[in-house]
């Protein structure tokens, strides 16, 4: 059944219209405790969802909706190790990647009759072991030197989870070490990693699940012919490459030692996967230490969102916000603003774990849906959005629901430098509520005439989530709140979060383009019209 068609969404339809026009300074005057009152905390994160555009009964509705789409079932669903990925006949048990050694939900986590937690810690075992080896210079390449650079080769999940751990966390790295990551199959992309390298110091992690993912591979052996230039022994592949796969005859068949082999499952979805194997470029590092301490922070969310009532609950919250901005107030974007450096490519990372999970148009059975799905997600750090397009936010056409994100204490101090930005986003916040009525604005003096450009309608909606600082831990809380997020808003809308056949046709098709594009004579074009010319200009500029 299309949640559309559910009583409980019509019932917030007719709620919507009814508080349509009404401001978010009413609510506000209404109400004096109404930022206490609607916030939440948990995990070391505080979430105040108070200048949403909803009064109490629009969360009593939403509550409703969820629960009448199975919200609860889907969960248990989910932590029991069901097959939820259901177009591929999978579970999808992340959780299991960061469950405690010896005190997980129910003593077991089953996947197929196998409880799988033990394996997960054997794995993270190994990582923990071959981290250590590097950090402390005690793996040699092939000329006896220690490791000093390392170089993640990923694509998707494979590269933006690391990446974007590796960035946050990078106060709590190992700065005699060089870290880069490699994702684009435009060759710029390598040239540019390794150009300042030394080949016998760098270990290349390559970062496939199949070992057969075209873009790494081809940066996989890109790496490989510039070691054996610089190194020219193919003995030499074993001592600086290691893989995160589970094709070992691959690996091997590549030159990787398959004792350099780390391994994860198919219950681990690309999106879901940089606490497992794939973080092992985070690992090394950061340390086995600081990575198990977020680990630590994912699981306390994970524990929240499976055992806490929803309307205290972190991740059901912001869901449930996202669904009402959505699909009842016409949100076609989201904007993840973090007041943190460090953060900086968070935005990126949330891009594929919203729009990858939930770009859905069909529900699990198939049923084309009449609602929108997944916001376009975007953003920046602040304070430099200020400058780029929150002129927009304020004051443009176009309605989009914001998240703000910041720390008590700063991990870099500097002056007075923290409390400026801190300010910054509590006045973003504020101004993008309650705005500038064009009374206020000509009480101010202002001409007449420039009354309509300096007045700001406000009314728009916006979460704010603070920790105490930048940890491990709050990290991994904070990547598990928008994960268990994304998977509510999924569940209501009856869609498979955990697929994503809509990244394969693209990648069909380029395997047929490029031999096309190759050398030779010119192949017999059959596309149409547009990408026919196309290829032949592409062919004869390059023939030049």
């Amino acid at each position: 059944m299309l949640p559309s068609e559910r009583p409980q969404w019509s019932a917030l339809l007719r709620h919507f219209r009814q508080l349509e026009s009404r401001h978010l300074r009413e609510y506000f005057a209404e109400d004096p405790h109404r930022g206490q009152r609607f916030s939440a905390e948990a995990a070391g994160w505080y979430l105040d969802y108070s200048k949403q555009r909803i009064t109490d009964e629009t969360l009593r509705l939403l509550l409703e909706l969820a629960h009448a789409c199975g919200v609860r079932e889907r969960s248990a669903a989910l932590f029991r190790g069901d097959k939820v990925n259901v177009t591929e006949q999978r579970a999808a048990l992340h959780i299991a990647l960061r469950a405690p050694r010896g005190d997980h939900i129910d003593e077991r986590i089953v996947v197929d009759g196998r409880n799988v937690v033990p394996d997960v810690h054997a794995e993270l075992d190994h990582m923990a072991a071959f981290s250590s080896l590097v950090r402390a210079g005690e793996w040699k390449g092939a000329s006896g030197k220690r490791v000093r650079n390392v170089v993640n080769i990923g694509i998707g999940g494979s590269d933006l989870g690391p990446v974007m751990a590796y960035e946050a966390l990078r106060y709590y790295s190992d700065r005699d070490m060089t870290f880069r990551f490699v994702s684009n199959i435009d060759g710029t992309d390598f040239v540019e990693a390794v150009r300042d390298l030394a080949a016998d110091e760098t270990l290349f992690v390559i970062c496939s699940k199949t070992f057969t993912t075209s873009e790494t591979l081809a940066n996989a052996r890109a790496a490989r012919q510039w070691c054996l230039q610089a190194l020219g022994d193919r003995a030499a592949v074993s001592k600086h490459f290691v893989a995160v796969s589970t094709n070992a005859e691959e690996v091997v068949k590549f030159g990787i030692d398959a004792d350099n082999m780390f391994g994860f499952w198919d219950w681990v979805g690309g999106r879901y996967s940089m606490d497992s194997a794939v973080g092992l470029s985070t690992m090394i590092a950061i340390g086995a230490e600081n990575f198990r301490a977020m680990l630590a922070g994912f699981h306390a969310m994970d524990e929240h969102f499976r055992t806490a009532p929803p309307d205290r609950n972190l991740p059901w919250l912001h869901a449930l916000m996202a669904i009402w901005n959505n699909n009842f107030l016409g949100a076609s974007t989201s904007a993840v603003l973090p007041y943190e450096q460090y953060l900086k490519r968070f935005p990126a990372y949330l891009q594929q774990l919203v729009m990858e999970s939930n770009g859905k148009r069909v529900t699990v059975d198939g049923a084309a849906i009449d609602y929108h799905t997944a916001p376009v997600l975007w953003g920046e750090p602040g304070t430099n959005g200020q400058h780029s397009f929150y002129q927009l936010l304020h004051q443009g056409t176009r309605f989009v629901a914001c998240d703000f994100i910041g720390f008590c204490r700063s991990l870099s101090l500097l002056g007075d430098h923290h409390d400026l930005l801190m300010a910054n986003l509590f006045a973003q916040s504020e101004a993008l509520a309650f705005g500038k009525s064009s009374a206020e604005v000509a009480e101010e003096g202002v001409p007449d005439e420039l009354v309509a450009h300096r007045t700001f309608e406000g009314n728009q909606p916006s979460n704010t989530m603070l920790s105490e600082s930048l940890t491990p831990h709050s990290l991994g809380a904070l990547v598990a709140l928008y994960e268990h997020s994304v998977f509510v808003q999924g569940a209501i809308w009856n869609i498979d979060s955990f697929d994503q056949w809509g990244v394969e046709l693209g990648k069909a098709l380029a395997k047929r383009t490029a031999a096309e594009l190759a050398g030779g004579s010119e192949p017999e074009l059959t596309h149409d019209s547009s990408t026919n010319a196309l290829i032949r200009r592409y062919r004869a500029q390059r023939a030049r």
